[in-house]
């Protein structure tokens, strides 16, 4: 729809930030931060994954694709840098794998963000960027702790209502993202039919990516049994773009845009292939 029937203005791109922090919101709404917090027991475990997922994958990518094109490079150290999807755990649940370890993971990631993406923009001190460090870790610190505050205070004075509607918040979000994808394709749709040949061959690439990332995700939950595994696997490979298109729409090039928007086609279809994978490991 967003390329057929686009509807582009900056009313609806200054709606971006806001859609997120209403996902973010609705998700920690479903969560109670204390009870998973106290859960983390094996806290050696999540620093692995932290570390692995946020730190060590998105630097290697970035080293490896700049190589040949900066601002690919740039696309991805982005993409790779975001927290876990905050659908992870349904996904999770649909590969049948650990959900708890996999709600963990995309609360502590969430947390965790705000610090760890400046950070990596800062060390490489790439001087084309139109943001800085600093402007960035205040946006996605807004980002996630805004909702995340006022969700406990909505839960605390508004349970009953809270615990008999929570069963829509799913709904909402994927209508919501829906909304997102589709006023960001509006704004990219000359880009993305006027480039045909330049989209396939960015998008086998991006299929590359993905795939690599179930790979290593898969690898860093070596220790763990096969729900473990599934668990860190789909939180490393299925990132929140939603919140990297955001931010690509805010603060980056037109061309790191894009490659977010196609983010969405890999993310959408290796579920299927990675659970048939799955079942013969």
């Amino acid at each position: 729809m967003g390329l057929g029937f686009p509807v582009y203005n900056d009313f609806l791109m200054s709606l971006l930030k806001p859609s997120l922090m209403l996902m973010l919101f609705l998700v920690f709404l479903k969560t109670d931060i204390r009870h998973i917090l106290h859960s983390m027991k094996n806290y050696r475990l999540m620093s692995f994954i932290v570390l692995i997922n946020m730190a060590i994958m998105p630097v290697l990518f970035f080293l490896t694709v700049n190589l040949f094109d900066n601002s690919l490079a740039l696309a991805l150290l982005l993409l790779t840098a975001m927290p876990a999807g905050v659908t992870t755990p349904a996904l999770t649940d649909i590969v049948r794998g650990n959900t708890a370890l996999s709600a963990s993971i995309v609360i502590v990631t969430s947390i965790i963000a705000p610090l760890t993406v400046p950070l990596l923009f800062w060390i490489i001190g790439n001087n084309d960027l139109s943001v800085s460090p600093w402007m960035l870790f205040k946006d996605l610190a807004a980002i996630v702790f805004v909702p995340m505050i006022i969700s406990q205070i909505v839960k605390k004075y508004f349970p009953r209502i809270i615990e008999k509607n929570s069963h829509l918040f799913t709904s909402v979000n994927i209508i919501v993202l829906a909304l997102m994808v589709y006023a960001v394709m509006g704004s990219q749709r000359d880009v993305m039919l006027g480039e045909s040949i330049n989209i396939l061959w960015k998008l086998g690439f991006l299929y590359l990516v993905f795939i690599l990332l179930h790979v290593f995700g898969f690898i860093t939950g070596f220790k763990e049994d096969k729900e473990g595994k599934i668990a860190i696997t789909i939180g490393s490979a299925y990132i929140n773009n939603g919140m990297a298109i955001v931010l690509a729409a805010l603060y980056f090039d037109p061309s790191i845009l894009f490659l977010m928007i196609l983010s969405e086609l890999p993310w959408n279809t290796l579920l299927i292939p990675f659970k048939k994978v799955v079942q013969y490991l």
